[in-house]
């Protein structure tokens, strides 16, 4: 069986960033999903459950509440690694193209200080999984990053 495209990138050398993991062709729709890398693979703690828990429901509710970009959204959420998130939009646009996005999202979650979204047992299949200090504290670091952002940190390559 052949590797996905993810699983050949080099995670021994991939530092905090944000990159292009895939664009796809559907009829005439692109969609592109980027790999929002908040964590050094294999070099740093990953993010613990409830804070990526905590950090999925903010984000999926910002960018879908988005005043212009909220009808390009298809997806938000955490990798299975837990050392970042997938973000899934419609259309083609750079690395570089959404970080504004990015820092107006992740400086909405470290600063967020109220109840999380959806953090109700009607609305959650695990709402107790929650940590919002550690996601704050998470998304700050990332928000952190996004401000600093150098050009080996937008390509795989």
């Amino acid at each position: 069986m052949n590797k996905i495209p993810s699983f050949t990138v080099n995670h021994l050398t991939l530092d905090k960033g944000v990159y292009i993991s895939r664009i796809d062709h559907l009829g005439d729709h692109v969609i592109t999903t980027y790999d929002l890398r908040m964590k050094k693979p294999n070099a740093e703690p990953v993010i613990n459950t409830g804070e990526i828990h905590a950090l999925e429901h903010l984000g999926a509710t910002f960018l879908r509440n988005h005043a212009t970009l909220k009808d390009d959204v298809i997806y938000f959420g955490p990798m299975g690694c837990r050392t970042g998130f997938y973000l899934i939009l419609k259309g083609e646009r750079t690395s570089k193209d959404i970080i504004p996005l990015l820092i107006e999202l992740y400086d909405f979650m470290a600063t967020f200080n109220d109840d999380i979204p959806g953090a109700s047992a009607r609305d959650c299949g695990n709402f107790h999984d929650m940590n919002l200090p550690m996601a704050n504290f998470e998304a700050k670091a990332y928000l952190h990053v996004l401000k600093h952002i150098t050009d080996q940190q937008l390509s795989y390559e």
